[in-house]
């Protein structure tokens, strides 16, 4: 008997810039390839309508404006739900905005603070510069991910420092990660994955994927021939390395 999948797609039609939506395409097209029947549910501003039943939560990026469209809505008719699905085993992928919105908090370059949902043991300030340029990560041992780089894109402002409560997704080897000043990119807690690499992250980085998808679905996945993905992902982690771009 076949499984199903389910993706919801947090506010897809506001946080999703710099080819975010290519995550849901290959968690969809790696679910498929094994042959799982695959649901997406875009959950929208209001919009909670089958929360419950999905195995893994997709939140991406936005600019600051659809930022502050989604924030109240995400306090007021999401927070719970998202936090009994991680009580329940739920996976979460979260890039840039998304992954701010899981911590306690964001303080702007004006001292305020904008309270986050506290799903993630992370805070994040404003800072006076962008970081902005491909990023190679060695990603933390303890995933066990082969291999152990991952490879994105980042554009984003915030300086995010983690808690006592979360790991490193993984060590800056190129880039600057979650504040260019102690090496660390994304944070890991239990089956929650937050990571400034946009870009899309996932197609270029399938055992990621795969890892995601076996958090959520609690069981070990058939392996497939990743050798056309890895060739990208090794040709841009040697290029970055390298130091050598093309013009």
């Amino acid at each position: 008997m076949g499984h199903r999948l389910t993706i919801g797609w947090l506010y897809s039609d506001l946080m999703n810039i710099y080819g975010d939506r290519g995550n849901i395409q290959t968690l969809i097209q790696r679910a498929r390839w094994r042959g799982l029947e695959v649901r997406v549910l875009e959950l929208g501003k209001g919009a909670s309508e089958g929360i419950e039943t999905v195995d893994v939560f997709f939140f991406g990026g936005g600019q600051d404006k659809e930022q502050e469209l989604v924030y109240d809505d995400l306090l007021e008719t999401k927070a719970i739900h998202l936090a009994n699905a991680m009580q329940r085993g739920a996976a979460f992928l979260a890039v840039c905005g998304g992954y701010q919105l899981l911590g306690h908090y964001y303080q702007t370059a004006q001292g305020e603070r904008l309270p986050g949902i506290g799903l993630l043991d992370v805070r994040t300030v404003a800072g006076g510069k962008r970081c902005i340029g491909d990023v190679v990560i060695e990603s933390d041992a303890e995933l066990g991910l082969q291999p152990r780089t991952l490879v994105g894109f980042e554009n984003h402002s915030g300086r995010t420092y983690l808690g006592d409560g979360v790991r490193p997704l993984g060590r800056v080897r190129r880039g600057n990660g979650n504040n260019g000043e102690d090496g660390s990119e994304g944070a890991v807690s239990g089956n929650i994955f937050g990571t400034y690499l946009h870009g899309s992250l996932l197609p270029k980085n399938p055992h990621l994927t795969d890892l995601i998808l076996s958090r959520a679905l609690n069981r070990e996945l058939e392996p497939l021939d990743d050798s056309l993905e890895l060739a990208a992902h090794n040709w841009i982690k040697d290029r970055e390395l390298s130091g050598s771009r093309r013009a």
